[in-house]
């Protein structure tokens, strides 16, 4: 239920539903395009190619023969989900229904009560609020219970092969082959999804190489089955996006009849007391959260629709998945399970 987008750079990391660069990372989000001829010469030529190239950049003969050994010939279910992905037209309704069901909070409430104590030492480390961290462990990998099956070399390798965006997914797999010759996976392990986001934080390649952490720092990252490698690497992420320690993301807020919805948007920030002159009032009543910062509201589904008041961290929860739908979702369910 999540668009995917691979490649992350403080831009994009993972690959959710709806509008995760893949997400630099990201993210970052594959789009729908139309089917492309392979590129010429057979796959294992091309895979030949890989190979040399590789050594001559110093990586390990065996290990580069590992990876590519799982990778025979593309892979017809890659490239089926690449070309057929669906397109989905949801309202932010419809969506907020999809994705923060009972279920999903029951679990992370359960999740998070039994990680409480790392959750609050990662959070206080990387100065990023820990319902976040949960949040977006939750949206890209249901709380670490699904983060993809397929080896990330064979989806990379067939479609930096395919022809369709080549180059970008050429550049993937060779950072992927960097991972494996630092040690940190296993070509069996590296698992993740059919383009190449891996483990439960759903980094690409480049975007692992640029923010994944170990918890103590120093040691193998492991964002596959290492928890604390998880949320330190999400953490990280957020933090060198500029996650502002202290500072909310956002809030739910009424909005009188008489604010159009040109007023509003992301990049229509003023202080909270312009728009609490204006007739916004925090749905819970009292102040807002981010009484004294600069806010911006918006209105995902229009007039009648709900609203938000969203501050500088919302945006940063954007590098992770540039849709408001994450954003907002991350939030809310961050807030629900913490």
């Amino acid at each position: 239920m999540m668009l995917r987008r691979r490649g992350l750079v403080c831009g994009a990391v993972s690959t959710l539903v709806v509008p995760v660069f893949a997400r630099e990372s990201v993210a970052k989000t594959l789009h729908k395009a139309a089917a492309k001829p392979a590129a010429s010469g057979d796959y294992a030529t091309f895979l030949a190619g890989v190979r040399r190239e590789a050594i001559q950049q110093g990586l390990s003969a065996s290990i580069v023969d590992d990876a590519l050994a799982l990778t025979a010939e593309p892979n017809a279910k890659v490239l089926k989900a690449d070309r057929h992905q669906p397109e989905f037209t949801l309202t932010w309704a419809q969506y907020k229904d999809r994705v923060i069901t009972d279920k999903k909070i029951s679990d992370g409430q359960a999740a998070v009560s039994q990680r409480s104590g790392l959750l609050n030492q990662i959070s206080k480390v990387y100065g990023v609020d820990k319902g976040v961290i949960a949040g977006i462990w939750g949206l890209e990998s249901a709380y670490g219970t699904k983060m993809g099956t397929y080896h990330v070399v064979d989806a990379l390798a067939t479609l930096a092969y395919d022809g369709r965006r080549s180059a970008f997914f050429r550049a993937e797999l060779f950072k992927a082959l960097q991972i494996l010759n630092q040690g940190d996976i296993t070509p069996s392990g590296m698992l993740g999804s059919y383009a190449g986001a891996m483990g439960q934080p759903q980094f690409m390649p480049s975007a692992y190489e640029r923010y994944a952490a170990s918890f103590p720092a120093g040691g193998r990252r492991d964002i596959w089955n290492n928890e604390a490698d998880v949320f330190a690497s999400i953490g990280n992420y957020l933090a060198k996006c500029h996650w502002q320690d202290g500072e909310p993301w956002g809030e739910p807020v009424q909005v009188p009849d008489t604010l159009e919805q040109n007023q509003i948007g992301r990049t229509q920030t003023h202080p909270t007391s312009y728009w609490s002159g204006l007739g916004v009032r925090p749905v819970m009543g009292g102040s807002f959260v981010g009484s004294g910062l600069e806010g911006a509201i918006v209105r995902p589904d229009g007039p009648g629709g709900e609203a938000y008041m969203i501050y500088h961290n919302f945006n940063v929860i954007r590098r992770y998945n540039p849709s408001d739908f994450y954003a907002l979702g991350v939030g809310l369910l961050g807030s629900a399970i913490v």
